[in-house]
């Protein structure tokens, strides 16, 4: 073989690994998503305290992510966004939390924004639910309830249609 030829080869082979190389580095990227309310700063500055209503923050900032149950009625916009690289688990980057405060007449008290400086992480205690009771095997789990379920059609087992 030619060795002016071999080396256009090589040459050729660089290019095309360096080609499939830039080809893949968009792929380590990392992906944005926007999960929840988006917030607009703008609108949420309009919501003023004594002034506004449910109705007037609801056509402000539209219907809200979720409303407290108990206390004082309070509507929570929740936004975050995450972002995932490869192979990994999204982080949350940002997060906000808009709660508007109501008094039973249903006009604006106040205004509270947080940050994902209150986002409590938990760490759960390993992959297994303790419960309580015994441990039962496959076998005991399978062939447990032999003669104990659906007994109560047989004549003598006192259950309905028993004597």
């Amino acid at each position: 073989m030619n060795p002016e030829a071999s080396g256009k080869q090589r040459a050729l082979r660089r290019a095309v690994l360096v080609l499939g190389a830039v080809a893949l580095l968009p792929a380590c990227s990392a992906i944005r998503e926007s999960r929840g309310y988006i917030v607009d700063p703008l609108l949420a500055d309009l919501v003023q305290p004594g002034i506004d209503n449910q109705r007037s923050v609801e056509s402000t900032l539209g219907r809200p992510t979720f409303t407290s149950q108990f206390g004082e009625p309070t509507w929570y916009y929740v936004s975050s966004i995450t972002g995932q690289r490869p192979f990994t688990r999204p982080r949350i980057r940002e997060h906000t939390v808009l709660a508007v405060r109501f008094d039973d007449a249903g006009k604006v008290v106040e205004v509270d924004r947080s940050g994902i400086d209150q986002v409590a992480y938990i760490d759960p205690d390993g992959g297994k639910t303790p419960t309580l009771g015994r441990e039962r095997s496959f076998l005991e789990d399978l062939f447990g309830n032999i003669g104990q379920v659906g007994g109560g059609g047989l004549p003598g087992a006192g259950g309905p249609g028993g004597p």
